[in-house]
């Protein structure tokens, strides 16, 4: 047993504890040259200039916009896929459905904005169908107001279906007779629905609200990075691009980091505050 947890327990330590040393760089004057610990102390001088910084106040808004949107949207439409899902009665057709909707998760974002780009370009097909309903000079990439629902968009497109393997697992293990018993009192398959397979599965969809509320602040560096152009960039540029540019183009590391620590907490406070609603709800949190 242990042999085959040692993977997963390498995995962690490797890339998510082991670079947790690397906090102390929000707290000093870090210089690639000179080393971390030989760097000089700088305090929360860092912290200051963030809180003092509108771009960060931009970046975070932006962040937040998009995190909310997903979790409004991309969340919850696996669930319903999923219910649709075993509602079908024929097997084989269940079965065609699911490897349909899963394809799309296996392409990676540098594929999927590939192809978002070549349906929403100037010349694209998509654009094109704009045009001819009147839309003149339409240009979904570079229209601001267009950029968060094209995300999210996407987010729908890839990942809805692979969200639904856990919903429908869990749907298998609620019980036959109940729907055998609503048969019988007269309840139709919307009210089996609501009434049997949603609560069966709202454990599952709790512990899943308060995995996603940890990363409330991560809305996919990849995704947001391939997508963002001039045009779009003060509605797009999220935390996580952000501490791109700053530290790896502009290496300003320090700052970098302190912008990272702080969404780092943000998180875990967030997934406290989850789970400690979760729990008064009557439901099993986390923790």
């Amino acid at each position: 047993m242990w042999l085959l947890v040692l993977p997963g327990l390498i995995y962690f330590a490797v890339f998510k504890y082991l670079p947790m040393f690397g906090i102390v760089i929000a707290f000093k004057d870090y210089n690639p040259f000179t080393g971390i610990w030989r760097s000089p102390w700088a305090g929360f001088e860092y912290f200051q200039r963030m809180a003092d910084s509108p771009d960060v106040l931009r970046v975070l808004w932006n962040t937040i916009v998009l995190s909310f949107y997903q979790i409004a949207f991309v969340f919850f439409v696996p669930i319903v896929l999923a219910l649709m899902i075993n509602e079908v009665a024929s097997p084989w057709l269940k079965r065609l459905i699911q490897t349909v909707i899963y394809l799309p998760h296996f392409l990676s974002w540098v594929v999927v904005a590939g192809v978002f780009y070549l349906l929403f370009n100037s010349s694209g097909s998509v654009t094109g169908i704009l045009a001819s309903l009147g839309f003149d000079n339409a240009n979904v990439l570079t229209d601001p107001a267009m950029f968060r629902p094209l995300i999210i968009l996407q987010s729908i497109w890839k990942e809805a279906g692979w969200g639904t393997i856990i919903y429908l697992a869990a749907l298998l293990g609620v019980d036959p007779e109940l729907y055998e018993a609503a048969k019988i009192d007269g309840a139709g398959r919307f009210r089996q629905m609501w009434n049997i397979s949603l609560p069966g599965i709202r454990s599952t969809v709790c512990i899943l609200l308060i995995l996603r509320m940890g990363s409330v602040l991560d809305v996919g560096f990849e995704q947001i990075f391939l997508m963002l152009n001039p045009q779009v960039s003060h509605v797009g540029e999220v935390i996580d691009t952000y501490v791109y540019f700053q530290g790896i183009r502009q290496g300003n590391f320090s700052f970098a980091a302190a912008v990272g620590l702080m969404k780092g907490i943000v998180g875990l406070f967030m997934i406290a505050s989850a789970n400690w609603l979760t729990r008064r709800l009557g439901e099993k949190g986390l923790f």
